[in-house]
């Protein structure tokens, strides 16, 4: 599996071997051991999620309160979506900062993004078709969303796509409410769990 790290501290990208004959494909599309090795972070499996979306469908941004965190790990089994990691981490030297990949059916690449690391996704193809891995249950109350559309943050979501919003994400926050509201995480708090999340693994 080829690994590479994105812009946003933390987060990273993976793309697995694909094995290809007149059968099919065959491909590993999470390994402990590959993630491990790109982030230093292991993924202890709570929660494993799907999301169908309609091409347009534009999810997030979201994140959890830190603890109890919600580290993904995601790709895209169907059509296509551009995934977006934003950090959302106040006191991260890449505040703010946000990177973009293309997870479809052709690479088949999967982003890990860690707890405080805000997440989003644009589905570009209909019936897009996206799975996450989670390393904690959905905590009622401790999830929270930004506007994916702050000009502040400035996401260049491709064009040609009316972004469809749930009511809820919508009505979300600006990164600067957000911020103000202190909603947000902090980053050495964020250092501080994923620190003790390795300790309790060794």
């Amino acid at each position: 599996m080829q690994t590479g790290r994105l812009r946003v501290t933390d987060a990273v990208v993976l793309t697995p071997r694909q094995h290809r004959d007149a059968r099919g494909t065959f491909l590993e599309w999470f390994t402990s051991g590959a993630l491990r090795e790109a982030s230093g972070a292991s993924l202890e499996l709570a929660q494993a999620n799907c999301s169908v979306s309609g091409r347009g469908v534009l999810r997030g941004i979201h994140f959890a309160d830190v603890p109890p965190g919600q580290a993904k790990y995601v790709t895209c089994v169907a059509g296509a979506v551009l995934d977006v990691v934003v950090d959302l981490r106040v006191g991260s030297p890449t505040f703010g900062a946000w990177d973009a990949v293309r997870l479809d059916t052709v690479d088949r690449r999967a982003v890990f993004v860690p707890e405080g690391i805000g997440h989003a996704f644009l589905a570009l193809e209909e019936g897009a078709t996206v799975i996450y891995l989670c390393n904690t249950p959905y905590t009622p109350g401790a999830e929270h969303e930004v506007f994916a559309l702050d000009p502040a943050i400035g996401i260049d979501w491709p064009s040609g796509f009316e972004p469809v919003l749930s009511d809820k994400d919508r009505a979300a926050p600006t990164l600067a409410e957000a911020l103000d509201s202190g909603l947000v995480p902090d980053y050495q708090e964020c250092q501080r769990h994923y620190d003790a999340l390795r300790a309790a693994r060794r």
